[in-house]
């Protein structure tokens, strides 16, 4: 904190500021003297406070901050974790209060999270600028001072949290891409091919030719008619949509031909039933 004088004064303030002058020395020189003992957060922490306390000192002539600094890196230098300033700590003015109470939330949460094992020179950086921040939002004349060490603690502060902030979860890897299937639907008790069948056969056709895929052509039936017959209908419509694509280009592409008769069909209905959906030729292009 700053000291101003008064005349009167003079012989007995400069004598207490001698022994001040004499008291920050010593406790500079015994943490500049210091072999940090810690881990990287403390280490990070008394080199933080080591400047701050030669600031103090050396450029601001601030005897009591200085020797407040210099003893906290002593601490540290020890290997102790100290914690950022109490709120209570410094008579800060009252409209800074609650930005500082939240600021020092933000800071220890961090820090509890384990930002001084995964971020330590950051989280150090942090910490010493709030402390710098508080001491000098105290003293409330040098808007500059202030500013300062305000705007680093932010800088540090954010820079930690982006660091702690979990990293993004891999790629899911894309599902395999579902086979192209086409459809060709026949007239009831028919394997004859409508024009719209013939479309549909090209089409599937020309998709093989592309992408160099094969084909599985299965005939189905409706649940008119008995099993057996509608086995041998279902093998005759794939034989139909082969015949036709066997007149195409496919590019070399292979054709696996097959019947379920009744045994799957797309509608579910009751044994004999005429059902248009399950009158079909389903073609499967595969890799």
């Amino acid at each position: 904190m700053k000291a101003f004088w008064k005349i009167g004064a003079v012989p007995a303030l400069a004598l207490l500021g001698g022994c001040a002058v004499a008291g920050v020395g010593y406790d500079l020189d015994k943490l500049n003297s210091a072999q940090p003992s810690g881990d990287a957060f403390t280490r990070a922490l008394t080199d933080e406070y080591r400047q701050l306390a030669a600031f103090e000192a050396n450029d601001m002539k601030d005897w009591k901050d200085a020797s407040y600094y210099a003893k906290k890196g002593q601490r540290t230098a020890a290997g102790e974790a100290v914690q950022p300033q109490e709120i209570s700590a410094r008579d800060l003015p009252a409209d800074y209060v609650a930005e500082l109470t939240t600021a020092r939330g933000d800071l220890i949460a961090l820090l509890g999270a384990g930002a001084d094992t995964k971020v330590p020179a950051r989280a150090a950086k942090a910490q010493a600028k709030f402390d710098c921040w508080m001491e000098q939002q105290e003293e409330n004349f040098q808007p500059g001072h202030i500013a300062a060490c305000r705007d680093e603690f932010y800088t540090a502060l954010n820079e930690t949290k982006v660091a702690m902030a979990p990293a993004p979860a891999p790629a899911q890897a894309s599902a395999p891409a579902m086979p192209a299937r086409f459809v060709v639907y026949f007239p009831f008790d028919s394997s004859e091919l409508s024009a719209e069948s013939m479309k549909t056969i090209e089409d599937a056709a020309a998709v093989a030719a592309k992408d160099k895929l094969d084909l599985s052509v299965t005939g189905h039936a409706d649940r008119a008619g008995a099993e057996d017959y509608n086995m041998g209908l279902s093998l005759k419509r794939a034989d139909a949509v082969r015949g036709l694509l066997g007149t195409k280009d496919i590019g070399g592409s292979k054709i696996n031909v097959g019947g379920q008769g009744e045994a799957e069909p797309a509608v579910a209905t009751p044994d004999g039933v005429k059902e248009r959906g399950n009158r079909r030729v389903e073609i499967i292009l595969l890799k």
